[in-house]
């Protein structure tokens, strides 16, 4: 569910949160649905204690918009409630203020900067960039926005904080126009503005964008190349709740092209184009045809090590079996159609040095570390 506004300032602390209650979120239907408020915050904020909950409604930071038989969609008023049980329905609403220490600071604000110089984005190098959108080369293990562990320094937080309060004030906020996964470096398209960013969305939806990944997989494909189309679905059975599989008979229908760029001792080169984007699809299908990326912990040899990862308990014998410390994808070309000039754009990031400086590993000292950005 959606905890804060969909255009909410990403440079600035979130002061607040908006619970809506609703039934069918607890499999009911809405005349049966009666539950104490400081029981629906508990579900619904499941890093918390039920005691600091109801500490929190008892020092006045809850409010509560009822719904009533002429307004069946809240009556618009918000009113502080103290009382852990009061019984809510639903249709209601839940606002609980964020306490002033518990905000978490974001980036520094630039006042004053263009967004559209190159200069701007600090570390971030800026690929492409016109009043309608800007295509930024995003490093590996930078999240793209937040959440989960990683709520702050996020690239839509980053792009936030270089926009001016009166820009700001304007509506003119960046959005992200689709995610790349945290390791996954390379291309991150944004819309300047909303009109943009749903002009770009619809081609996003439609399939007319172009998508192409450079690739590291372990092995040595016999074929320059191919087509795989095996429809993909959630994993069952795994204990990694975003994992996803190949589905022949549940599954989404997903189709990547593919072809080898270079090929090494151990390991090949690929770049791949995605027909279809299903999460992780090219991840899924390239360890489906037995050519796993290489430094993938969660489509490897043994997915718990997606989550040693993340606890930060990985051993020595661990990263030398992924050989990389992140999965060696890379986000190489992006082609789409500029919303006012409706001109066709091509954008290319050259691959991530971390995985050029791999491939120099991999090659023998009288061969030629290839030129990546041609491909």
């Amino acid at each position: 569910m959606r905890f804060f506004p969909r255009d909410r300032d990403l440079s600035r602390p979130v002061e607040s949160v908006e619970l809506p209650v609703r039934a069918s979120d607890f499999g009911l239907r809405p005349d049966e649905l009666e539950l104490r408020l400081d029981h629906f915050l508990a579900r619904r904020m499941e890093w918390r204690s039920r005691t600091s909950i109801q500490d929190l409604i008892k020092d006045g930071f809850v409010a509560v918009e009822g719904a009533t038989p002429d307004h069946p969609r809240g009556t618009g008023k918000l009113a502080t409630e103290l009382r852990p049980g009061r019984k809510l329905r639903d249709s209601f609403r839940v606002v609980v203020t964020i306490p002033e220490e518990l905000r978490i600071p974001m980036a520094e604000r630039a006042v004053g900067v263009d967004p559209l110089d190159p200069g701007a984005l600090g570390e971030l190098r800026v690929l492409y960039r016109d009043e309608c959108a800007l295509a930024v080369d995003k490093p590996p293990m930078l999240p793209v926005h937040p959440a989960g562990r990683h709520l702050t320094g996020t690239l839509i937080q980053r792009l936030h904080a270089l926009l001016g309060t009166d820009q700001l004030e304007r509506a003119v906020r960046p959005r992200l126009c689709h995610r790349l996964d945290r390791e996954t470096s390379g291309i991150v398209l944004v819309g300047m503005d909303p009109w943009s960013h749903t002009r770009i969305m619809r081609q996003f939806e439609s399939r007319s964008v172009e998508k192409e990944y450079l690739a590291i997989v372990r092995g040595v494909p016999k074929e320059d190349g191919g087509r795989i189309e095996l429809a993909m679905g959630p994993a069952r059975g795994s204990k990694i709740g975003l994992k996803m599989m190949v589905d022949l008979e549940r599954g989404q229908e997903a189709a990547t092209q593919w072809r080898v760029v270079e090929r090494f001792a151990r390991c090949t080169l690929v770049a791949c184009q995605l027909i279809t984007g299903r999460t992780h699809q090219i991840r899924v299908h390239m360890q489906a045809i037995g050519f796993p990326v290489i430094g993938d912990k969660l489509y490897g040899s043994d997915e718990m090590l997606f989550q040693k990862g993340a606890d930060g308990s990985l051993t020595e014998s661990d990263q030398r079996l992924l050989e990389l410390p992140r999965h060696a994808l890379h986000s190489h070309k992006l082609v789409f159609t500029s919303p006012r000039s409706e001109k066709r754009v091509t954008v290319e990031s050259p691959l991530a040095s971390d995985l050029q400086e791999y491939l120099s590993r991999q090659t023998k000292q009288s061969e030629p570390v290839p030129d990546l950005s041609r491909h």
